[in-house]
């Protein structure tokens, strides 16, 4: 394939172009920014090396010369949609930095749906990558831990907020897909619980359900599992 290296590389060791000839027409800017338009409006897997070069208006094969790799191009987009965090000065407070943070990444993820799935260590040395994890090592400052277990309890909150968000955008993405109303689906799954705990079978199941405690928060909920989680490195 025209472009390809012959060995491992890092795209960002990568000259913007390879190869002689004329000014490049394009930037990895603009490349990162067409593929994050077509997966933003219609997912990750319509991506393809033909629909971006379709997007810049060049040919495909030329596209090779800017991005060598499928993968290459991943690493482009996570990067540039990584530049929207707002990482202002640590508060000192490094629990409250940190959630902060997350909740930064739970709302980044929910504007590019198709970021759980590219989530990768492989994509952790992209420029807006090691800028995000100076500030976060900058905050966890004060944290009196080692550097290991701090690159650790980030790669920890990077989980829960993937897994999370993950699980939300499925739900959301099937309750589109229903032929019927969310609340029907609900109505009906409920009821043949309920109808499965009277049964006897279930006491632990049925003495929960009990415990009636309203509607769901599910902010709250996300905000306990990053507490739980920063609570296991340090108080």
């Amino acid at each position: 394939m025209a472009g390809r290296p012959a060995e491992p590389e890092v795209i960002w060791a990568r000259p913007e172009r390879a190869g002689r000839g004329p000014r490049p027409a394009f930037s990895r800017a603009d490349i990162a920014a067409a593929a994050v338009r077509i997966a933003d409006a219609d997912g990750i897997d319509a991506l393809s090396m033909r629909r971006v070069a379709a997007e810049l208006g060049c040919g495909t094969m030329s596209l090779y010369n800017y991005v060598p790799r499928k993968e290459d191009l991943y690493e482009l987009m996570v990067d540039a949609v990584s530049a929207e965090y707002e990482l202002g000065a640590p508060t000192g407070d490094w629990r409250a930095d940190m959630i902060g943070l997350a909740r930064q990444t739970r709302a980044l993820m929910h504007r590019h749906p198709w970021v759980p799935r590219l989530m990768s260590p492989v994509y952790g040395f992209s420029p807006n990558a090691l800028r995000y994890l100076e500030h976060c090592l900058a905050c966890l400052e004060p944290l009196d831990l080692k550097a290991g277990t701090k690159m650790e309890l980030i790669a920890s909150v990077t989980g829960v907020v993937t897994t999370y968000v993950a699980n939300e955008i499925a739900t959301a993405e099937r309750a589109r897909s229903l032929p019927w109303s969310v609340e029907q689906e609900h109505g009906v799954r409920i009821a043949y619980l309920f109808g499965q705990v009277s049964t006897g079978r279930y006491p632990h199941l049925a003495a929960a359900f009990a415990e009636d405690s309203g509607p769901i928060d599910l902010d709250a909920v996300f905000d306990r599992a990053l507490t739980r989680t920063l609570d296991s490195f340090g108080r």
